[in-house]
């Protein structure tokens, strides 16, 4: 991303020219017009009446990415060697809609490989967002949002919430990874697992218990 830049003239006394008036040297707070997009006016300013060049750089603003995007592109990051995967990543956004889905697999000679998989939801998102999320995966340059986490209740059940299964569980995949109920003070389960994003509680369809929202203090 370009960055715009504007040039400011500050004296030994710390005041700054006037681009507006060309008067004078003022306090920054009095100055009509302390800068310049024109680095040739600064000099200019300098040879007829000293002081030095600051230089302002407008940062441009970080693109923010939601949390599931940046796991997804990590994991499709993974998927192989020989292949520039990250370049990959930003055609799959940009197809999303065009007869192919960010949840396709992709074939490539004789290789085949699954994607991660993300919601429905999260389809629409990349699908209204392309332009941010593609530039976001090509550069690598983006700051994450963390997703609302909750913990789901399990109905009339005092004291018990939802858990998920840990990757490692070999009851998971005997279970189509369903969550199950599980006590609230059992210290032998991570606390982890009983976290659900919103868009896991939709894709369990546990969109009817009652939940509730954990924060980073309550950890």
């Amino acid at each position: 991303m370009s960055e715009e830049k504007l040039y400011a003239v500050k004296n030994d006394e710390g005041k700054y020219w006037d681009f507006k008036d060309q008067d004078d040297f003022w306090e920054l707070s009095y100055a009509s017009c302390p800068t310049t997009d024109n680095e040739l006016d600064a000099k200019d300013v300098i040879h007829d009446h000293g002081g030095h060049v600051v230089t302002l750089i407008e940062e441009p603003k970080p693109l923010v990415v939601p949390e599931w995007f940046d796991k997804w592109l990590d994991a499709f990051c993974r998927q192989g060697d020989g292949y520039s995967w990250r370049e990959l990543a930003v055609v799959r956004i940009l197809q999303q809609g065009w007869s192919k889905s960010i949840n396709d697999s992709y074939q490539a000679f004789d290789s085949h490989w699954a994607i991660p998989h993300v919601e429905n939801k999260q389809v629409d998102y990349v699908l209204n967002h392309k332009k941010e999320l593609m530039v976001a995966a090509l550069t690598g340059n983006y700051t994450v949002a963390k997703e609302k986490k909750y913990n789901v209740k399990v109905p009339h059940a005092e004291g018990w919430h939802f858990q998920k299964y840990s990757c490692e569980s070999k009851r998971g995949s005997r279970n189509d990874w369903k969550p199950f109920p599980a006590k609230d003070i059992d210290s032998n389960i991570s606390k982890d697992l009983f976290l659900f994003t919103e868009a896991e509680i939709e894709h369990y369809g546990l969109q009817d218990c009652e939940k509730e929202e954990v924060t980073d203090d309550d950890d």
